[in-house]
């Protein structure tokens, strides 16, 4: 075990682990660190607390000091620093007629380095533009190339629920999210209604899908052959939610579908779900990942 405080350098970034040096913080006091950018200054997020080995990534790093009034007053002219910098460095991509957007730039606690995040359709030779921000600034430079959810992250603003983004408000991670998890789920494969504002299949698609996975293994799908009590036939409609199927009888094929509960029934063949190859063009655009035409 190894004691260990978190910080984090962002609202809602990625958690880090340092060695506290027998230092006790608290949640929310600012601290000064190394990292592999350089001398940054973080806000503590989880205090003091025993660790197991194997969850540190070594070599862990001290902390350097609990960052001071006149710590806090360099970070805030930084700030200042970056508002600069970041009109410059728009500046300069246009006079290199550069296809690429410019997202945020921060500098390092010790303003060593700048780092120009940015977002482009292609990879870009920003070789020129580099040794222009250079010169003008007397700095190391980091062009970092970031991706639309990133984006998304770092400008923030309201989803379709009328609520912050999440990824922007709490979520420190994005975790992988597939179309396989809407079809479960029920969700129409309209884009326009799983996708996001950063054109990407929505992060809150993954906070229920646990459920939906329990549910789904209980509840027959929609094709899926059953015995009933009153025999055998095919569901035609079926509610994870509620487990309410309504199942064609194979005795009464013309008649109107009967309803049972899945707990009623016995399962004899599940169908895999398929994706029309509409919908499979129309997702291509916004998963992450390749789509298959029938998922299991």
């Amino acid at each position: 075990m190894a004691e260990v405080v978190g910080v984090r350098f962002k609202v809602v970034g990625k958690i880090y682990y340092f060695d506290p040096a027998g230092v006790q913080l608290k949640k929310g006091d600012n601290v000064i660190v190394e990292t592999a950018r350089g001398i940054e200054c973080g806000e503590i997020a989880m205090e003091n607390r025993d660790v197991d080995e194997d969850q540190i990534v070594k070599p862990l790093k001290s902390i350097i000091r609990k960052a001071t009034p006149e710590d806090l007053k360099i970070v805030e002219e930084n700030k200042e620093k970056e508002k600069r910098a970041f009109k410059i460095c728009e500046e300069r991509i246009q006079a290199h007629g550069l296809e690429m957007k410019l997202i945020d730039v921060e500098y390092t606690f010790d303003s060593s380095k700048i780092l120009f995040f940015y977002t482009a359709p292609t990879r870009v030779d920003f070789r020129e533009l580099v040794k222009d921000l250079a010169s003008i600034f007397r700095a190391r430079i980091e062009l970092r190339q970031i991706g639309v959810r990133d984006e998304t992250k770092m400008l923030g603003g309201l989803g379709i629920c009328g609520k912050p983004f999440c990824c922007s408000q709490f979520l420190s991670d994005f975790e992988p999210v597939s179309i396989k998890m809407a079809k479960e789920q029920g969700l129409s494969l309209n884009p326009v209604k799983i996708s996001g504002s950063c054109g990407r299949l929505m992060c809150c698609l993954k906070y229920e899908q646990e459920v939906y996975e329990h549910l789904a293994r209980h509840t027959p799908k929609v094709g899926a052959i059953v015995e009933t009590a009153d025999g055998r036939g095919e569901v035609v409609e079926s509610n994870l939610l509620t487990g309410v199927l309504k199942v064609i009888l194979d005795s009464k094929r013309d008649a109107a579908p009967q309803t049972y509960h899945c707990k009623d029934v016995k399962l004899i063949m599940n169908p895999k779900v398929k994706i029309e190859k509409e919908e499979l063009e129309a997702l291509k655009e916004i998963a992450e990942e390749p789509v298959d035409e029938t998922l299991s």
